[in-house]
């Protein structure tokens, strides 16, 4: 039977496409902001260079047209023009450089980290766990066609959701039982690979509530294309009532499977 989500589907939804959609996927986290950032300043520094060397070429081929020039001119060797030439392309690289590097140290930095979380790719599904709560576990697989509820997006929707609370340093563990898998989710701005017999550790600090989803983003089999990841932000308040709520399920069928041995 399908798993029901704790909070219920939120109006507000992050990773799957819209209509018409332009643009990267709208931020949810400190380091998604600075993805944003840079990804701003290289679409700047792209379009400059883009632009110049059209302008060149336009300005070549008139100034230089054989009409305009009968006699070529024999011209081999320009100092300044090749100082300027590898000057200019290693001062773009520079500026490339440092605001690379920095979002680098900004993401792989875990600050202190407030709870952890574990995900362990498998073919074709993700299971976590909560090692700061009581040991919660649950498995994440992908909710067929027929059985999508209103407002569960195709290909998305899990039968249960990594729910989460904003405004806490979330510490990403993942790990894989199988083959190679990759833990993604754009709105936080985290890829992180899921590699058998090594734990990688990543982290994220969501911003708002609502439903977040990704996908598994290293190619894991034939069902590479199913097995996404939905993620439910929730406030920390209702967080806890989450985990309240899952110990006494986890605790209850002990219960009652213990009861049911007994002679």
């Amino acid at each position: 039977m399908m798993a029901v989500p704790f909070v219920g589907h939120a109006e507000t939804a992050y990773g799957n496409s819209l209509p018409w959609q332009m643009g990267l996927q709208t931020a949810a986290s400190p380091v998604k902001h600075r993805v944003d950032q840079f990804h701003d300043l290289l679409l700047v520094i792209i379009t400059g260079i883009t632009l110049f060397v059209t302008a060149l070429l336009v300005y070549v081929v008139i100034r230089f047209r054989a009409k305009a020039n009968p006699v070529a001119s024999k011209t081999s060797h320009n100092t300044l023009i090749e100082v300027i030439w590898t000057a200019i392309p290693v001062l773009i690289l520079v500026v490339i450089a440092v605001p690379s590097m920095s979002l680098l140290y900004y993401m792989e930095k875990i600050p202190q980290a407030e709870m952890t979380i574990k995900a362990t790719g498998k073919q074709w599904y993700w299971e976590y766990e909560y090692p700061d709560h009581k040991d919660i576990a649950l498995t994440a697989v992908m909710v067929e066609d027929k059985d999508l509820k209103p407002g569960q997006p195709r290909l998305l929707a899990t039968d249960q959701n990594l729910v989460l609370p904003i405004d806490t340093n979330i510490r990403l563990q993942t790990t894989a039982g199988d083959v190679l898998h990759a833990w993604a989710m754009p709105a936080f701005g985290v890829k992180k690979d899921a590699v058998p017999g090594r734990l990688n550790e990543t982290w994220f600090r969501i911003e708002k509530e609502g439903m977040y989803y990704g996908q598994c983003s290293e190619i894991c089999g034939e069902r590479h294309g199913f097995m996404p990841i939905a993620v439910e932000a929730v406030s920390k308040q209702r967080f806890q009532q989450w985990v309240g709520q899952k110990v006494a399920e986890r605790d209850g069928d002990s219960t009652v499977k213990m009861a049911a041995s007994q002679p």
